[in-house]
């Protein structure tokens, strides 16, 4: 894996272990050569990862509507700032920049970016794979409901198992790494 897309809360949350687990995780991506590609904001836990990789002599992508950049919460130190015009073009470019999407604990941004980058697979328009990391059981709620789902017969279980799920960073990027590999597997033959 070169570069992983982190989608995360552009606010700290309310549980210390949060912004612990961002800055462990930039850590620890940057201690394997992996580049961090995200929303380019310098609040919250997005500000700490960024932080994080870049402290640890890594590399940080962001990307980043202009409007926000208009209200100063643009990160200004990243290995590369990208500008766009909304965040439908952030998304997409995102999605462009990375091998791999990873979740960690955030707000309606971050679902929306995870959502979407599962449907586009669902689509067709890529095959990179996607996770969840499940910080002190952040996710267990929406995991729930999304088993809810595939029992009512609104998704299938393979669609459902592409969600990859982790309690720690060492599981998520091993997930990852296997599924990419799996990918470029399915490509070649």
């Amino acid at each position: 894996m070169r570069r992983l897309a982190v989608y995360c809360g552009s606010s700290m949350g309310a549980d210390p272990a949060f912004a612990d687990t961002a800055r462990a995780l930039g850590r620890g991506m940057a201690a394997r050569g992996i580049g961090l590609v995200y929303g380019g904001g310098r609040l919250g836990l997005m500000g700490v990862v960024a932080d994080a990789v870049l402290e640890a002599g890594g590399e940080a992508y962001g990307v980043i509507p202009q409007a926000l950049v208009d209200l100063e919460v643009a990160h200004t130190g990243l290995t590369e700032l990208h500008l766009v015009a909304n965040m439908h073009e952030r998304k997409a470019l995102m999605t462009d920049l990375t091998d791999a999407f990873v979740a960690i604990p955030g707000g309606i941004g971050t679902l929306d970016e995870l959502f979407e980058a599962w449907s586009w697979n669902a689509l067709g328009y890529h095959a990179k794979p996607f996770a969840l990391l499940n910080v002190h059981g952040f996710w267990d709620g929406m995991i729930g409901f999304l088993d809810h789902v595939t029992a009512s017969g609104f998704m299938s279980p393979a669609r459902r198992a592409q969600l990859l799920v982790a309690e720690d960073i060492e599981g998520v990027i091993e997930m990852l790494d296997l599924a990419i590999g799996a990918a470029e597997r399915k490509m070649v033959w």
